[in-house]
């Protein structure tokens, strides 16, 4: 058999899907659900697909996460006991506006998404949400918030070259 050694393309590709591959291994994710067996078959399930992933039960819970860590995603309930979905999503937001939010709810209503995505949330989903498409709103999650931390990070440089004269 002849042996065809990659053109550009095919290396471009694959340095692609290996910085894919870097990237969601570092993508830390924050599952917000007051169902505890679900939580943890959906940690588990996304863990297995190399996401780093926290888990909390509540609202006041999640805050306090949100307050000492920086999360790529967060998939919180909409239908919680106490701190309900869109009060857990105004408290992150207050926390950190760059959040990216992925509401999961099992009996939302058309006003309620409506209500969510004014208020910041990037997306709902439906339970039982289907995992390929969980995750592809994970990684498209993690891709705005890194995106915008870039963002942050070349306006700070650009003030320190204009404060600076240079």
């Amino acid at each position: 058999p002849v042996r065809m050694t990659p053109g550009p393309r095919e290396a471009t590709a694959r340095r692609t899907l290996r910085k894919r591959e870097v990237e969601m291994a570092d993508c830390k994710v924050l599952l917000v659900d007051d169902e505890v067996e679900f939580v943890d078959v959906l940690a588990d399930r996304l863990e297995a697909r190399g996401l780093s992933v926290v888990k909390t039960h509540n609202g006041r819970e999640a805050l306090d996460a949100a307050e000492g860590t920086v999360f790529d995603a967060i998939v919180l309930d909409m239908a919680m006991p106490g701190m309900d979905g869109i009060e857990t999503l105004e408290g992150l937001l207050e926390i950190n506006p760059d959040l990216q939010v992925i509401l999961l709810t099992g009996q939302a209503t058309l006003e309620q998404a409506a209500t969510a995505i004014r208020i910041g949330a990037l997306d709902l989903l439906e339970k039982p949400a289907d995992l390929d498409n969980l995750v592809s709103k994970i990684e498209m999650a993690a891709t705005r918030r890194w995106a915008l931390e870039e963002k942050r990070i070349e306006e700070k440089v650009a003030e320190t070259v204009r404060k600076k004269g240079w």
